[in-house]
């Protein structure tokens, strides 16, 4: 099958049923177990529901079999609710009778360690051989709420009365599925599909994103993730929807988590698991929201949108303190508040609207009745000075709930994204918007996180195709090596196949060898086994003369080899000490859920207190890396801060750029420049480390 097939049959499965087995059925009402049947009659479900339990033949109606075996007609979604021990034996009933999936609700797999995980790796090679796509386990189920078919053991989906819509919504978190399905239907939102996906032993949140995007009745999808786990998969279907204009907007758990797997390099320890995902959904054209409430609000603000061009909202209000609350919090992201022009505070003056060129435009008290609100809209909306619109009300919004169709309804559809938010407490006035297809938001931080993530949107990176020659250059720097972990010496050659420039570097056995690379000089314990050198004692700077270097050079040789008597010592490694307007670091890693990254940032032994630093997924192009350099502040100090000499940022720019296409070199697990000196004309790489895949 074709993968247009493949998801076509998947999403029939797994969301379009027509015969149900529910394994492990109850009849008894308290338990956990009868809630599947009855919340498949709830939502109308209208095909065969088959409950699977030994004890019984019949249960609420629907007969029963003692296992899936024993069923004469073909299923196509099994429910399983057995204790995880069982579940395997009930994988292979499924095998042998053809079922096309399964859901499996029970725990006690992958998440409580290593002999769940034996189990579920069993449980999947038991399916795959069949053909049997399951989901979870350890998850809270699906639902096609437009095709009436809601299984699931979630207790919000038996209470809730499903209100079908345009939303469709992944999540990792089981009981999330049914706190974001509540929320948002309160606010008079609905869905389409949801999916709770648990362990996600098979299939994950890229592939059922990827059924989503086929669903006519899906518009706009939203994922509520705690990790990556299907990155590639999940990547690829995100770029489709884009392309489809239906956008997919995440909420990630994690975002303050230090706790990721880091090898030897400082740019492990800077580019952490926040700015993975940041780097990873800004690549695939994933909108990123960062409150949980922002996740079901910003959909009917970017839907029927593509990215801005830039980052400036345009705010009014006729209420100055709740309208100041969204201005701050854009302020703090970064996002520019802009004052209307002349010509938008001319064309409104002539229509007796008067503001003046204040960021925010605050109407005088009673000044905003009438066709106000939907005269500064349309003259906001032809004006090009900014990206998005912010319209605040105050206390109207309770006491006349009807008013917010006079004054945001009524200006119709607009050609700009224009969110609402709401001072007061004014449900029925949040419903109404709602209903009439306009974002409107219940608190000031999730308005200015939604207009910040429409801001931050971008389309789909494109990564410059892999550059054959330099594939093979690399590979034979790599087969030269042999497998042998690098020392600095032999990253900065390997490095230097990518154009990078390093200083002249020398390598000496004792302080007896003559050194052409002048002086003053740096002496450098030249060890794989050490990659912090200067934490070793292994660095030394500002040699003199040849006598110094000397007494350095067999001083550092003595201490580390009584300190670290473990350590294989190559040498010592003397360079020319180089000097430049600031230090930089560089740096590449391989990450296990994301794939390759390059990050740029302050350098130097300050690299992991902070300063600044912007990741992308590898590959990038030099505009790109330009983007990256831009979005650091403080290289202020490079772009002539307060007079200071400016530092050659293009030059700087070609090697991140350059480090970035060690993504070809598939055996390269990280490397780093740090630091890289950027000075006046030019930059000049002082240190190097190249750490190769274990199994490479």
């Amino acid at each position: 099958m074709s993968n247009a097939e493949d998801r076509l049959a998947l999403g029939r499965a797994l969301f379009s049923p027509r015969t149900v087995a529910l394994v492990g059925a109850s009849a008894d009402a308290k338990k956990l177990a009868s809630r599947p049947q009855r919340v498949l009659r709830k939502h109308g479900f209208d095909g065969t529901i088959i409950p699977i339990n030994p004890g019984r033949d019949d249960i609420n109606g629907d007969k029963a079999y003692p296992d899936i075996r024993s069923v004469p007609q073909k299923i196509d979604h099994a429910f399983i609710m057995v204790p995880a021990k069982a579940v395997p034996g009930v994988i292979e009933d499924c095998a042998a009778a053809g079922v096309k999936a399964a859901t499996i609700f029970s725990a006690g797999f992958a998440e409580t360690g290593e002999e769940g995980m034996r189990m579920q790796r069993r449980m999947v090679e038991t399916a795959r051989a069949a053909g049997v796509r399951l989901i979870g386990p350890n998850c809270l189920g699906i639902a096609n709420v437009t095709g009436h078919t809601v299984l699931s053991a979630n207790a919000v989906l038996e209470s809730e009365t499903l209100v079908p819509g345009h939303l469709s919504l992944v999540s990792q978190s089981g009981s999330m599925m049914g706190g974001t399905v509540s929320r948002a239907q309160e606010r008079g939102l609905g869905f389409s599909k949801m999916v709770s996906v648990g362990n996600e032993c098979d299939v994950g949140v890229g592939e059922i994103v990827d059924c989503m995007v086929d669903d006519p009745d899906t518009k706009c999808i939203l994922l509520f993730l705690e990790a990556f786990r299907d990155a590639p998969r999940l990547g690829a279907a995100a770029r489709r929807a884009f392309e489809l204009g239906k956008p997919v907007i995440a909420f990630k758990l994690g975002r303050s988590a230090v706790g990721r797997e880091i090898a030897t390099t400082h740019t492990g320890a800077i580019a952490g698991a926040d700015d993975v995902a940041e780097a990873f959904f800004r690549d695939h054209g994933i909108i990123r929201v960062k409150t949980y409430e922002a996740l079901f609000e910003t959909p009917q603000l970017v839907m029927g949108f593509k990215p801005p061009r830039g980052k400036r909202v345009a705010i009014f209000t006729g209420t100055g303190g709740a309208a100041a609350m969204v201005v701050d919090q854009l302020g703090l992201a970064g996002i520019a508040v802009v004052p209307p022009p002349q010509t938008v505070i001319d064309e409104l003056a002539g229509k007796n609207i008067h503001i003046n060129d204040a960021p925010l435009t605050d109407l005088p008290m009673g000044r905003a009745e009438g066709d106000v609100y939907p005269t500064i809209i349309h003259a906001l909306e032809r004006s090009d000075h900014c990206d998005a619109i912010v319209a605040v009300q105050g206390s109207t919004a309770t006491l006349k709930p009807d008013s917010v169709r006079e004054r945001i309804l009524n200006a119709g559809r607009v050609a700009k994204p224009l969110a609402s938010f709401l001072g007061p407490a004014a449900n029925e006035a949040l419903h109404i918007l709602q209903r009439g297809g306009a974002a409107a938001f219940r608190t000031p931080e999730a308005c200015a996180d939604a207009v910040r993530a429409y801001c931050e949107w971008r389309a789909p990176s494109l990564h410059p195709a892999p550059d054959a020659a330099l594939r093979e250059t690399l590979a034979a720097g790599l087969k030269a090596q042999a497998g042998r972990p690098f020392n600095e010496h032999e990253a900065s050659r390997f490095l230097g196949l990518l154009g990078i420039p390093f200083a002249p570097a020398q390598v000496v056995q004792d302080g007896r060898a003559a050194v052409t690379t002048g002086f003053p000089a740096v002496a450098k314990i030249l060890s794989a086994d050490i990659p912090h050198k200067t934490e070793a004692g292994g660095v030394v700077l500002n040699i003199a003369d040849a006598a110094q270097l000397k007494t350095e050079v067999d001083g550092m040789l003595a201490r580390i080899r009584k300190a670290m008597p473990q350590a294989k010592l190559d040498g010592v490694l003397v360079q020319r000490m180089a000097r430049g307007i600031a230090e930089v670091i560089v740096g590449f890693r391989r990450d296990r859920d994301a794939g390759p990254l390059v990050m740029v940032g302050v350098g130097g032994i300050l690299a992991e207190l902070g300063g600044g630093h912007a990741v992308r997924l590898a590959p990038v192009t030099l505009e790109v890396a330009r983007e990256m350099i831009d979005e650091v502040k403080a290289f202020a100090v490079l772009r002539g801060y307060r007079k200071q000499p400016k530092g050659d940022l293009e030059a700087l720019a070609r090697v991140v750029q350059a480090l970035s296409q060690l993504a070809a070199a598939e055996a390269v697990a990280e490397a780093e420049i740090n630091p890289l000196l950027v000075q006046a004309d030019g930059v000049v790489a002082v240190d190097a480390l190249v750490a190769l895949k274990p199994e490479a």
